[in-house]
């Protein structure tokens, strides 16, 4: 029996694909589209949810993962592995991780199902899984990679363009008059996500502003509040987007290479959880400490 099994979802935008390719298990999430139900990878891929989300018509709620769903893959793991880390989206995102903590502490999980309070989202709730995997192979127990994955959690940063506010408007999040006047004026809002939130950063008259307004502020992350870890070589780098062309991020990826020269830089698409309020041709930048023991 193999001893231990990591588990995350899809808000960490990990590809079903990837997640099978690299031995991770995988939770899709639960979207209500018009009505019906869909799961995220499954049988919601990132195009055609776009697509659907171009209609002003179009309703998009989410669901989080009900305890009945996360016992009945928690215990088909268990059948074949001795313990789970298992790594939802920050708690300050969503209440799914308390749910998990809990139910984690029933007598048939207790010292078998580790859940880990990340305080992270897509590209560096991704970075999270991809430790821990490495630290599982490496035969660290359950217990102890939860310990540090929780330890670094909240050294990461992500930095998000939104292109429109059509889709902000739709969730209620600005007013009817405010997404007009922005989008007329071409003001692109700078969004940020410090670990516990969604919170405005700043606005930018046009995309190449916007950009080099992300590009600087990550700059003052990484020589500032994360200097001791990129001095290490502890920092990771990544760019994420929405619904984006291959010619339009592979721009930005050489935007933030100029900029970064000594980083790798990892590109993924955004979440449809972050995707569905913020909607498509939207940018973002981020960085996360690589975990280890």
């Amino acid at each position: 029996m193999a001893k231990t099994a990591i588990l995350t979802d899809t808000n960490s935008g990990i590809l079903q694909r990837e997640a099978k390719k690299a031995g991770i298990f995988l939770l899709p999430m639960m979207f209500t589209v018009n009505g019906r139900d869909h799961r995220e990878g499954i049988d919601l891929r990132q195009e055609d949810f776009y697509k659907m989300l171009a209609d002003p018509q179009t309703t998009v709620s989410t669901t989080q993962p009900s305890p009945g769903e996360l016992e009945d893959i928690w215990d088909r793991i268990l059948t074949e592995h001795d313990e789970i880390v298992y790594i939802p989206m920050s708690s300050g995102l969503s209440s799914s991780c308390m749910t998990a903590k809990m139910l984690s502490q029933e007598e048939k999980y207790d010292g078998r199902v580790f859940v880990v309070d990340n305080r992270r989202i897509s590209v560096t709730q991704y970075q999270s899984v991809i430790d821990a995997k490495k630290m599982a192979a490496e035969e660290v127990p359950a217990a102890e990679i939860r310990d540090i994955l929780e330890r670094d959690a909240a050294l990461s940063s992500i930095y998000i363009m939104v292109n429109r506010l059509t889709y902000l408007k739709r969730g209620g999040r600005v007013t009817a008059a405010g997404a007009l006047i922005a989008n007329v004026m071409n003001l692109k809002p700078v969004l940020q996500i410090q670990g516990e939130k969604l919170d405005a950063y700043a606005k930018c008259r046009g995309t190449k502003a916007a950009r080099q307004k992300m590009i600087q502020a990550m700059r003052s992350d990484l020589d500032g509040r994360f200097k001791k870890y990129v001095d290490k070589g502890e920092m990771t780098l990544h760019l994420s987007y929405c619904d984006m062309t291959v010619f339009d991020v592979e721009s930005w990826k050489a935007e933030i290479k100029e900029a970064f020269p000594d980083f790798e830089i990892n590109a993924a698409p955004l979440s449809l959880s972050i995707g569905c309020h913020i909607g498509p041709g939207a940018l973002a930048i981020a960085c996360a400490k690589r975990s280890c023991k």
